[in-house]
């Protein structure tokens, strides 16, 4: 590596994970061969993209900084640390960090910045060009290629064609669906007008069945609102039947790779269905500074401009990110403005697939998958009503359509524990998707052989509101079940809203210290899921006073202990926010 390198990093992850661009990057970075000189004279910039609603919060950006650091190589500035918990989201940290570095950059080097580092470009020439191209072709010789009744096989391709050539950073696997699913059965699991609504789904494969165990993740690539999409189209000023190729503008850019065998021309509006949220995600800063370039009225420009400095930050976070405005929105909002599609293409937010735990056992429901997913909706301060895009779709999916929903498969960070293992579960609310899993796979498990106990901790509002799959935790609390006292386990429920004084699953943990104590002893794991916002913390704390408690431990030891089960593997948390 040259010495004289520089490093400028971004990271984002939940879970204070690596990212998967920088994994063979940090592996390269640990070999125990590199000397605490190694990088002597090399000078970087860590800024990371993160979330303080997670316990690990910025933790791969903080260990990059350290390890460069350990290895001789000096920050220019120090490590920023952005916040989506922000009112202003990570450009709250970002703008500030940014101007400290090229104030520092313009110090070490004034050529860097010949006209200065905070030089602001209005001139519509200076813009850049759009990292894609759009070629459009004529229906010559592809009409054929679209059938009358598309197949399985023709969707599949349909949405590779379409997510391979989308700048948005799909990674291979996620292009082609792994598989497709028939919803079966959509079932409320909440009292209707109870203020939520949770829904347990049931999917069949239509496609080859996909291998997966209990503490797997389904995502779910969602549709989109065929009204929205088409508004969107005609604010836009697009034809929705134009074949379009889309191709990378420069040999170097980073979708390259990813599209090169991605030649077969699609309708448009199939690729805006398929790879462009309009209609649900929020459009970033950079939106609005490109469309003051294309706004033709003098008050929409100086609008976007102000949105677009570092002056107008927040109220842009009150106009864009509080009230939630789609791209279509806030497109609609500056009727000035005609952008082309090739920046619309690179600026839209991607059409993300959604990820939710896998709430079933194969060996209990084989050629199924099953969902619990809480479906979401607000308003806004505005009075304007918002609903998740995912969990909406899916809600309103009819098991007597042929809808076909297009999935894949990954590994979860709660990974399935063997028949010999005891388990401490805690699932509040809809944290108790992966334990229903786990449960049903153990109830299996016990028919045929010797199983260890298994304890589950519970959350939810009210009882009769709330309580997501009463009847089946229930049904094995009982009988010799798996969650039976008979079996050395346990069944304990927090009814938040109850009573006057609020209840949580922290609660429930130090009023069953004894029984906690008694399978850690014996050598448990942990499991904990759900909101990522206070419980996973609130959890760790009573882990900490029952450790400190029961062991006879001062409270510094019950830390380090359970520090050393979450090193060892029995420590586990899925949290999402």
């Amino acid at each position: 590596m040259p010495r004289q390198a520089s490093f400028y990093g971004r990271i984002r992850r939940r879970q204070g994970d690596t990212p998967d661009p920088m994994k063979v990057f940090w592996r390269f970075l640990l070999q125990r061969n590199l000397s605490k000189h190694w990088l002597e004279g090399v000078h970087y910039a860590v800024f990371g993209l993160g979330d303080s609603g997670y316990q690990k919060y910025n933790f791969a950006a903080k260990k990059l900084d350290k390890r460069l650091a350990d290895l001789g190589a000096v920050p220019i500035v120090e490590k920023g640390l952005g916040d989506d918990q922000h009112p202003s989201g990570y450009e709250a940290a970002l703008d500030p960090w940014m101007s400290s570095l090229w104030s520092i950059l313009n110090k070490i080097n004034p050529k860097f910045f010949p006209q200065g580092p905070y030089l602001a470009i209005s001139d519509m020439k200076l813009i850049d060009q759009p990292k894609v191209q759009i070629t459009y072709h004529g229906d010559d010789n592809v009409d054929s290629q679209f059938p009358t009744n598309p197949d399985l096989k023709w969707i599949e391709m349909q949405i590779g064609w379409a997510r391979s050539m989308s700048p948005g950073k799909f990674t291979h696997d996620k292009t082609r669906p792994g598989c497709f699913l028939k919803m079966i059965k959509n079932q409320p699991l909440t009292r209707a007008g109870c203020g939520k609504d949770v829904r347990h789904f049931e999917f069949e494969f239509v496609s080859s069945a996909i291998e997966y165990v209990v503490g797997d993740i389904l995502e779910v690539l969602p549709g989109q609102n065929s009204a929205a999409v088409d508004a969107f189209i005609q604010r836009c000023s697009l034809d929705p039947d134009a074949l379009i190729t889309v191709h990378p503008r420069e040999k170097d850019n980073h979708f390259l790779r990813t599209c090169t065998s991605a030649k077969v021309p699609i309708k448009l509006k199939t690729f805006v269905e398929l790879t462009m949220d309009v209609a649900s995600a929020s459009p970033r800063r950079y939106f609005f500074e490109v469309m003051s370039y294309f706004a033709t009225a003098p008050h929409e420009k100086e609008r976007l401009q102000y949105f677009a400095s570092p002056e107008g930050r927040d109220d842009l976070y009150q106009y864009n990110q509080k009230e939630r405005r789609t791209v279509l929105e806030v497109l609609e909002d500056f009727p000035s403005v005609e952008i082309s599609f090739e920046w619309l293409v690179q600026l839209v937010p991607p059409l993300k697939t959604r990820a939710f735990s896998i709430s079933s056992s194969p060996s209990a429901h084989p050629n199924q998958v099953h969902l619990t997913v809480d479906v979401v909706s607000w308003t806004t301060p505005f009075k304007r009503k918002r609903s998740g895009l995912c969990s909406m779709w899916l809600a309103k999916l009819d098991p007597e359509q042929s809808i076909y929903v297009p999935a894949w498969f990954q590994k979860g960070t709660l990974h399935p524990p063997p028949p010999s293992l005891p388990l401490i579960l805690i699932g509040p609310g809809t944290g108790c998707a992966p334990f229903r899993g786990f449960v049903e796979e153990r109830a299996i498990q016990s028919e045929s052989n010797a199983t260890a106990p298994v304890i589950f901790f519970f959350g939810c509002r009210n009882e009769e509101n709330d309580f997501l799959y009463r009847d089946f935790w229930l049904s094995h609390a009982q009988d010799g079940g798996v969650l039976s006292e008979a079996k050395g386990g346990g069944f304990f429920v927090a009814f938040s809203r109850d009573q006057p004084q609020k209840v949580y699953v922290q609660h429930k943990m130090r009023e069953n210290s004894q029984t906690i104590w008694k399978l850690l002893s014996k050598g448990a794991a942990v499991y904990v899921a759900g909101s990522s916002t206070k419980m996973p913390s609130d959890v760790l704390s009573a882990f900490e006073d029952i450790v400190s408690m029961e062991g006879g431990l001062p409270k510094e030891s019950a830390v380090r202990w359970l520090r050393a089960l979450e090193k060892a593997g029995s420590y586990h948390v899925e949290a999402w926010s």
